[in-house]
């Protein structure tokens, strides 16, 4: 989505028009745009802000604010791991550094072939079963160094397969 074409633009105004009647429709637009496209780039923040009079600096705002949105395409599989203060004190950076070093990549980056990415996630309720991770959705309990290779391989053999 390096550059909007004239079919993307059409459906960025139309999902805007979803929430014209709405008093702060912001969250409710990026949320769909997100869930469409998988990341939402400053191109389309300005045709949200023409549409909408809403203004750059403020969407910006609130797409760098909240981690559900992107500024970049996340991988197939994103892998969340939890730094909360539980999660933490059971190991969770030695976990992190693991994916980050099996991967080649750091927290907030995907790697090349698209497959993955990793988001250093702060508390995600999960205190009980720490240190936890979470993979598009699927949460990963008492996650211990020896079983990040293992979790990796799983999702590589599943490869581009849904």
């Amino acid at each position: 989505m390096a550059h909007i074409n004239e079919a993307g633009v059409k459906k960025i105004n139309e999902i805007c028009d979803r929430y014209a009647d709405e008093k702060t429709p912001l969250m409710m637009i990026l949320s769909d745009i997100q869930n469409e496209y998988g990341y939402i780039p400053l191109e389309v923040q300005k045709i949200v802000s023409e549409k909408t009079g809403i203004s750059v600096s403020e969407i910006y705002g609130v797409v760098t604010f909240y981690s559900f949105f992107s500024l970049e395409p996340k991988g197939k599989y994103v892998i969340g791991c939890c730094l909360g203060t539980a999660c933490y004190v059971k190991g969770a950076q030695q976990i992190i550094d693991k994916f980050s070093e099996i991967l080649g990549i750091g927290a907030g980056q995907t790697t090349e072939d698209g497959l993955f990415t990793i988001d250093a996630l702060r508390c995600i309720g999960a205190c009980g079963i720490a240190p936890a991770v979470t993979i598009n959705g699927k949460v990963y309990p008492k996650v211990s160094v020896t079983q990040v290779p293992k979790i990796i391989e799983q999702y590589r053999a599943m490869g581009g397969a849904e």
